[in-house]
């Protein structure tokens, strides 16, 4: 009887101890539970996407790739010519649209800019008249056409200044040429006294072409053209 007593004990030793109840849920498999999705293999799930290079490109994009590189190199070849031959035309109307400007209006009155006449290395005589100039830009060189009035003393100052001097103005010379006087609607006609001389300087050093009228040697008429090139 002490036996039998002892079976109905909770706990006994003859108890299934840890046995899951009737209609538990089945002990996990190393595979996961019964009908859970299937472990993932390393090329990715079944149907899935293509597998993945180790930067996450696709094969695909792997194949579209060859064409990228060309597009590159023709990219950084047209862009910077493009905007290179832009940038030549409108220079080059802009020039244009300038010398047909001048030849209209004439020249600007007065003296050029500071910045003006440090680039050109040129002044204008003090207490000179008639002072007038203009600029002309181009990819090529720079120009700035000077005309005053001055007299005798002050202009052996100002050759001076510009490297040059009065013995250096040569009889009947006018050194700036018809398509030069053009643009700015200067005239060198026959009946007048004219001298000039050219002072030639290494880049970027300035050139000078310098044409005065001597018909009144007390009040010379100067004409210069001062071009720089880079």
């Amino acid at each position: 009887m002490e036996h039998a007593e002892r079976k109905n004990e909770p706990g006994g030793d003859d108890g299934p101890t840890g046995e899951a109840t009737p209609g538990g849920t089945p002990n996990a498999t190393p595979g996961g539970t019964p009908g859970a999705t299937p472990n993932a293999v390393p090329g990715g799930t079944p149907g899935g996407t293509p597998n993945a290079t180790p930067n996450g490109t696709s094969a695909a994009a792997r194949r579209a790739r060859p064409w990228v590189k060309p597009l590159v190199i023709f990219l950084l070849l047209a862009i910077p010519a493009g905007y290179l031959y832009i940038s030549a035309m409108q220079s080059r109307k802009g020039s244009t649209t300038k010398r047909e400007e001048a030849v209209s209006k004439g020249l600007e009155e007065g003296w050029p800019s500071k910045v003006q006449r440090r680039i050109y290395g040129m002044t204008v005589p003090a207490y000179a008249t008639d002072v007038a100039h203009y600029e002309t830009n181009s990819w090529r060189t720079s120009s700035l056409y000077l005309q005053f009035t001055t007299n005798r003393k002050k202009l052996d100052k100002w050759l001076k200044q510009v490297g040059t001097n009065r013995a250096a103005l040569q009889d009947g010379r006018i050194t700036i040429d018809a398509d030069e006087a053009a643009v700015v609607g200067w005239k060198f006609g026959s009946g007048h006294h004219w001298k000039g001389t050219v002072r030639e300087q290494d880049k970027p050093k300035p050139n000078f072409q310098i044409t005065a009228n001597m018909d009144n040697p007390d009040r010379p008429r100067v004409f210069v053209i001062s071009t720089v090139t880079p």
